[in-house]
């Protein structure tokens, strides 16, 4: 007996990934390890005497590595900041002012799918990608983004698709909106055919573009529904059964995923709110080493904070909350406790081991927010992310050789988001070692031991540097965060500061 896909009851659709904690979950998708180091457990009976050569103090400072740092947009769902929208700043000044605040490490752009594609078969990308990117080659900042499929700030005059792809594509009323009563939210039907093959070509050529390039910082996935992130509010969604949806929206993930191989992607923790698989996406993106992002902090489901908490390690976390977005610190009110309300919600996002925080697009406000609060984000640049320095290193007598042995400590709140990798070089160049340690190592707060045999009869100077591997063969130089150098004394044998081993 058949039975066809369309009478299959959604309930039974829903049992690929069942509701679950995420602390402790496994996902079985850590990235894999190339020339691991040897991470011990280094135990006394294996060496003949040794000494601590190099110990160091934390900084507090910021530092500028990839996988971390404060977001400042260019170009959010409505367009770039109020004064440029106005034409009382022109667009070239908005970008290089957010460029150049100094606490701002990452550009962002949010646009419509119409902003970057007018034509099938290319790119047409609107003036603020160039004024972005070469803002961010000047100030040495990074850049991510996020095309929409759908956006609510332009209906019903407008949709987000370009003129082309609405022409051949189904449209579905969703709902009045409450902003325009005259007006109906308005939803392409994602599954048509014309729409995936636009898609695809979409995918396609933003990845031939952007995947690899080191200006690009992440890429967020493209999602269901209002501004991409996975939900159309209350309003239903356009499809017809929920097993039709989570079919589109699994074989949208996989492309985005089997397209982007070398720029990390980030996927939307929105709850399934629309029914549309957002689960699956979830976890297929998860599996596939995509980021997590949630656009709010405070007004957000527990379910979302318990994910983001407990992702695994090496993925990094985005967010941002959009309730204070203009930072006008006239309007924000100051609680008992002296804390300031916005200040309440950034300080929470330490919380859930995040890596960036959003900015928006008010660079005027902004700084004048600094400059009356700066608490907020100078906290934020010194707890962010991952925060690496050799707390230690030893070296020990084995195998008629030196061994070095190095403690990273990392006194930031995430997980190193990736594979950290440990080069070892004297100033000569002859001595170049290097290994990798397990992903997501060291974590948040915690320390990861790792060994380096040297070659026979080496003693002198050696430095210690480190690069992240964010994806797959994808390097990035990492900064320390110490006060201090990080060269290394590779003492000799007769040193006076040896200890007797076994």
């Amino acid at each position: 007996m058949k039975a066809s896909l369309a009478a299959v009851p959604a309930a039974a659709a829903r049992g690929d990934v069942p509701p679950h904690l995420w602390d402790g979950y496994d996902f079985n998708a850590s990235p894999p390890v190339r020339e691991r180091l040897n991470q011990g457990p280094f135990d006394v009976d294996q060496d003949a005497g040794w000494q601590t050569v190099l110990y160091t103090t934390a900084s507090s400072q910021p530092v500028r590595n990839p996988g971390l740092g404060l977001v400042g947009y260019t170009w959010e769902e409505g367009g770039p900041s109020l004064a440029a929208r106005a034409g009382r700043e022109t667009l070239e000044r908005h970008v290089e002012k957010m460029a150049s605040l100094p606490f701002v490490d990452v550009l962002y752009i949010r646009c419509d799918w119409r902003n970057v594609q007018k034509q099938p078969g290319r790119l047409d990308l609107d003036p603020v990608w160039a004024l972005t990117l070469d803002a961010a080659r000047q100030h040495g900042r990074r850049v991510a983004f996020r095309v929409q499929l759908s956006n609510t700030v332009f209906q019903p005059e407008r949709l987000a698709m370009p003129d082309f792809v609405q022409a051949a594509v189904p449209l579905v009323k969703i709902g009045r909106m409450r902003e325009k009563p005259s007006g109906e939210w308005t939803e392409p039907r994602y599954d048509n055919p014309a729409f995936q093959k636009a898609f695809a070509d979409l995918v396609t050529l933003l990845a031939e573009r952007f995947d690899g390039d080191p200006l690009i910082e992440w890429v967020d996935l493209m999602q269901y529904g209002f501004w991409g992130e996975g939900h159309t509010g209350g309003f239903p969604n356009p499809f017809p059964d929920y097993p039709t949806a989570e079919r589109t929206f699994v074989q949208m993930t996989a492309l985005q995923l089997e397209r982007f191989k070398r720029t990390p992607l980030a996927v939307n923790t929105q709850p399934d709110i629309s029914n549309v698989g957002n689960r699956e996406v979830i976890d297929m993106a998860v599996r596939g080493g995509a980021w997590l992002r949630s656009d709010s902090i405070i007004v957000e489901e527990p379910v979302q904070i318990e994910m983001l908490a407990n992702r695994p390690a090496w993925l990094a976390a985005i967010l941002e909350d959009g309730y204070f977005r203009k930072y006008d610190v006239d309007a924000i009110k100051v609680g008992a406790a002296g804390v300031n309300e916005l200040e309440n919600y950034m300080l929470h996002v330490p919380d859930v081991r995040a890596n960036y925080w959003s900015l928006w697009t008010e660079t005027d406000n902004l700084a004048r927010y600094n400059e009356r609060y700066p608490r907020g984000f100078r906290e934020l640049r010194a707890r962010l992310g991952y925060r690496l320095r050799p707390a230690w290193v030893w070296q020990r007598k084995r195998y008629g050789t030196s061994e070095l042995i190095v403690a990273i400590s990392n006194s930031g709140v995430a997980g190193v988001p990736g594979v950290l990798w440990l080069h070892l070089e004297s100033p000569d160049g002859k001595v170049r070692l290097r290994g990798a340690l397990d992903a997501g190592h060291p974590h948040g707060g915690g320390l990861r031991e790792a060994a380096f045999l040297l070659p026979a009869g080496f003693v002198g100077r050696a430095g210690l540097h480190a690069e992240l591997e964010v994806r797959p063969g994808v390097m990035r130089p990492v900064a320390w965060a110490c006060e201090q150098p990080v060269e290394i004394d590779v003492k000799p044998y007769d040193d006076p500061g040896w200890r007797k081993g076994v």
